[in-house]
């Protein structure tokens, strides 16, 4: 950000605020104006990275869009998810076929998918596949109000293992897929999972506006971890 363009820039603080205050903001400006170009740069590399694996053919389980409905169950392809669109955005929920609930981060996340699904959906299909048995995955949907998007099991496939969405010892990997369509192949685009090369943490962070809008605060985001048993959203006994 040149000088020329922070004389033309619309104040961020309000009348009276003193210039010491001013001073420090241009500079914060400055440096989430670099922010965004890197952000866009990255954007960038990631279309041009070549051709991805042509992957197999999944059969993934799927029930009616009603999620109080337990039939039909039937038989999904993966191509099939694409509907009309030739990109398919996949989000690996954490949700291990012995637990009885998904990741709260995960869950956290897949809220936040779900409000915004319907504008999504107009550039590319959309779906959420967890390893946990479809009745279970759907249970959990339910209470949680997911009940636009597109959920899907993949219990008793390779499809966790193949993408590398579960380690060797069954634990699931929390990430986000993108896959493209060509005839009848399905081919791996770009995995971004959660955690960095050198495994530090917050790698998919962009894709939730509750830590963005958590790092605006003067407390920042702190050691704050989503749960599931928010006042409104525990689960009823059954």
């Amino acid at each position: 950000m040149t000088e020329a363009n922070t004389a033309r820039m619309e104040p961020m603080w309000p009348a009276g605020a003193n210039e010491e205050y001013i001073a420090a903001r241009i500079e914060v400006a400055k440096a989430e104006r670099t922010l965004r170009d890197s952000i866009e740069e990255v954007a960038a590399a990631r279309r041009r990275m070549p051709d991805g694996l042509v992957l197999s053919e999944y059969l993934l389980a799927e029930g009616p869009a009603d999620l109080g409905r337990r039939e039909p169950v039937r038989q999904t392809r993966l191509r099939d998810l694409f509907g009309e669109h030739d990109t398919l955005v996949v989000y690996h929920l954490m949700f291990h076929p012995d637990d009885d609930e998904a990741c709260p981060m995960c869950s956290m996340w897949v809220d936040g998918f779900h409000g915004v699904a319907h504008h999504l959906t107009q550039h590319a299909a959309f779906a959420v596949i967890g390893k946990a048995a479809l009745p279970k995955l759907r249970d959990w949907a339910l209470h949680r109000g997911w009940d636009g998007l597109r959920l899907l099991s993949s219990h008793g496939t390779t499809f966790n293992a193949d993408l590398n969405a579960e380690r060797p010892d069954g634990d699931q990997r929390p990430m986000i897929s993108v896959f493209r369509a060509g005839g009848d192949q399905v081919r791996h685009f770009y995995t971004l999972p959660a955690n960095f090369l050198d495994d530090a943490p917050r790698g998919i962070d962009l894709l939730s506006p509750v830590w963005n809008i958590l790092d605006l605060l003067p407390t920042g985001r702190g050691d704050w971890y989503p749960d599931n048993t928010y006042p409104g959203r525990a689960r009823s006994a059954t």
